[in-house]
């Protein structure tokens, strides 16, 4: 059965690698207003400081889930 959940199966670091390569950090730095994507960013600072913070995680996901509809249509 496939789940509804457009996160299931996605680590964090692969929906960080979709999001920098299709927005880009400055883009990602506009959107999402977060140190890691804004001074001197890179995906594993990005990483370690979204593990410990779990509001900017929700943020990037949301970034994520809204991309891929906007992809599926």
């Amino acid at each position: 059965m496939k789940s509804n959940d457009p996160l299931h199966g996605k680590t964090l670091e692969s929906i960080l690698l979709e999001l920098h390569k299709y927005y880009g950090w400055d883009e990602l730095g506009n959107i999402i207003r977060i140190n890691c994507f804004i001074s001197n960013p890179s995906i594993n600072s990005s990483l370690k400081f979204l593990r410990k913070t779990p509001w900017a995680r929700k943020k990037v996901e949301d970034l994520y889930i809204k991309l891929i509809q906007k992809q599926e249509l």
